[in-house]
């Protein structure tokens, strides 16, 4: 019999685990996966009710939040906490959502673990990487190091294309919830 995927699907924020309960859920009720809810902490106080809430549980937590940490730190500490998940639990696949911190850092991550990496809500974009900051930065990289982009739009889905996607390598779903 053959060993079931290991999805690795990563919540950072509020609106990622609202945006990840139905795929975190379809992916738990679909035979031949495998799935772990890694928690990076960067809305940690926030997540809890929800998740219960969602009738999430999290496998992991990287607890990386610190008070009145700046960016730079905030990026730092989930680098070298993703590194060490991803080490340790040699997923098959890591899914994130949207343009957070957490989302970036995930997906290089990935990207220096070789571990492929799905973006869910890929392609949105403003074309200006200052507004939002840093979120836009974050959208542009995560999308051009996943294997898997999902977008909520066709235009999203252009948005890639333009910008040079791997063909195969974008399907659009829509919006999660």
């Amino acid at each position: 019999m053959n060993n079931p995927v290991h999805v690795t699907c990563v919540i950072g924020t509020r609106p990622e685990l609202i945006k990840m309960a139905p795929v975190v859920h379809a992916l738990a009720a679909a035979p031949g996966f495998r799935v772990s809810v890694l928690n990076s902490g960067q809305h940690r106080d926030l997540l809890a009710p929800l998740a219960q809430w969602f009738g999430l549980c999290f496998d992991g937590d990287l607890a990386v939040m610190t008070e009145a940490q700046s960016l730079a730190r905030l990026t730092s500490r989930l680098m070298e906490s993703f590194d060490g998940y991803l080490e340790t639990a040699r997923p098959d696949l890591v899914i994130a959502q949207g343009d957070t911190t957490t989302v970036l850092c995930a997906a290089l991550s990935c990207y220096y673990r070789r571990v492929p990496f799905a973006h869910v809500e890929a392609g949105l974009r403003t074309f200006d990487l200052a507004n939002p900051f840093p979120e836009e930065l974050n959208r542009v990289v995560a999308d051009q190091l996943a294997r898997f982009n999902f977008c909520p739009t066709e235009g999203a889905a252009r948005n890639l294309a333009t910008h040079g996607a791997v063909p195969g390598s974008v399907t659009v779903t829509g919006n999660t919830v």
